[in-house]
């Protein structure tokens, strides 16, 4: 299979080589049922699904989760990705297609539907906090999750503490953003660390950026 990620002319943080990098590890576990916590603008969403689908046809899932624009309820030190600040594109065309043409704000839950309504039967968006929604969630089947949601220490290790305890022992995929050099950022790194030692699990660092663990 082909692998292009494609960034559908909306903003990623998968930007460059980065994508294909992230295909790179779907096709390696070849997963049916993904979670993708922290979905921005849809892209790599759209990718994952366009992956799922040449791979396993309609039978597949995806799920994610964001605050799609809302108050964060528990954690107010979050590190939030820069191109979510703004709809500003350097590209002119860009910034006039979506903030006076289509006046669409990009990481509302409302866009990202429309941007993989292709998929729709497939796919499931929650907005809310994964501190609060996460344990709220059928995790059982999932095999693949790609982490890339709040970025503070506390939020990371409720993320893979709840993720552990559904999927530990069964060989699920746990793939973590901004772990190493090329997208440092220290609180994740640090919360990986620490939720790894306790629990003797082995960190994959992938591309000096991400961090890959397997339960």
């Amino acid at each position: 299979m082909s692998l292009n990620y494609k960034s559908y002319w909306r903003k990623t943080g998968l930007k460059g080589k980065w994508g294909n990098i992230f295909l790179e590890r779907l096709l390696n576990h070849n997963p049916k049922n993904v979670l993708e916590i922290g979905v921005f603008c849809g892209v790599t969403a759209r990718n994952i699904c366009d992956f799922l689908y040449k791979a396993h046809g309609n039978n597949f899932n995806y799920v994610g989760i964001d605050l799609f624009g809302k108050d964060q309820s528990v954690e107010k030190n979050e590190i939030a990705p820069t191109f979510l600040k703004d709809q500003k594109f350097s590209n002119p065309f860009k910034n006039i297609y979506y903030n006076y043409i289509l006046k669409e704000n990009l990481n509302s839950i409302e866009s990202v539907n429309k941007f993989l309504n292709q998929y729709n039967k497939n796919i499931k968006l929650i907005a809310g906090d994964t501190n609060k929604v996460l344990n709220e969630i059928d995790l059982k089947n999932i095999d693949f999750t790609f982490l890339d949601g709040g970025h503070s220490y506390q939020t990371v290790i409720n993320d893979l503490s709840i993720l552990y305890e559904h999927m530990k022992g069964e060989n699920k995929v746990v793939l973590c953003d901004d772990y190493g050099e090329a997208s440092f950022i220290k609180e994740v790194k640090s919360a990986i660390d620490d939720f790894s030692n306790n629990n003797n699990i082995k960190i994959r660092l992938i591309e000096n950026r991400f961090a890959e663990l397997i339960f």
